[in-house]
């Protein structure tokens, strides 16, 4: 097992493109739990954690997505979140997230094209795991803040494959400037200790936009 899952590993962070991340993923969904438990995959449990100290309502519904075999989702559930929604790219994930009876409804879905939401239909999201150069570039933080209603928490992981590239970091830098989130949370720590892999969690919030005009 540890000489597959290293090989699963290694050839996940050079995935470029949409069409490899899809066939990868289909090919790993059978293995994949048994693969991150063995690397100690922890981004999860830091970013429901976070997540559950940020938002306002537990209860609110939360949409997870790259939820993948429902890792992420067993997280938020842990954490307390009680209505969550899945998406993910493939339906070899999807099937293996049914099983675990966390996820009130699942969705196939590309980052990459339009999310299966609409504007506020979520109090809050998640992306966990899931940002890399090839697969989610930086301009999907700012489509998914777009989703959210003011208050409305974003929580994802950056690991040290993503944080690479600045673009990541220079788009939440500019909406943080231009006063459409706040960052709520921020912590590096340990992402897949197995491969000495470490990640930033992240979570945004959306802030309100007041409008000031001049009394006559």
């Amino acid at each position: 097992m540890a000489q597959e899952t290293q090989a699963f590993l290694s050839r996940a962070y050079g995935l470029n493109s949409t069409e490899k991340t899809r066939a990868f993923y289909q090919d790993w969904a059978k293995t994949y739990d048994e693969e991150m438990r063995v690397n100690g995959y922890s981004s999860p449990p830091r970013t429901a954690k976070a997540m559950a100290d940020s938002v306002e309502d537990l209860h609110a519904p939360l949409l997870d997505l790259g939820c993948g075999t429902g890792i992420s989702g067993e997280a938020l559930r842990d954490a307390g979140f009680t209505v969550v929604d899945g998406s993910d790219l493939t339906e070899e994930m999807l099937l293996a997230a049914e099983t675990k009876d966390i996820y009130r409804k699942l969705t196939k879905g590309d980052l990459n094209q339009p999310i299966p939401a609409e504007p506020g239909e979520y109090a809050n999201i998640t992306a966990i795991g899931v940002f890399s150069p090839g697969h989610a570039p930086p301009e999907i933080i700012r489509v998914v803040v777009d989703l959210l209603p003011p208050k409305g928490c974003f929580g994802f992981s950056l690991n040290d494959h993503a944080l690479e590239d600045p673009g990541y970091e220079a788009l939440i830098n500019n909406l943080t400037r231009d006063g459409t989130i706040e960052v709520a949370f921020k912590e590096y720590g340990e992402h897949m200790p197995g491969i000495g892999l470490k990640s930033m969690i992240y979570v945004l919030r959306r802030l309100y936009v007041v409008f000031k005009t001049n009394s006559s």
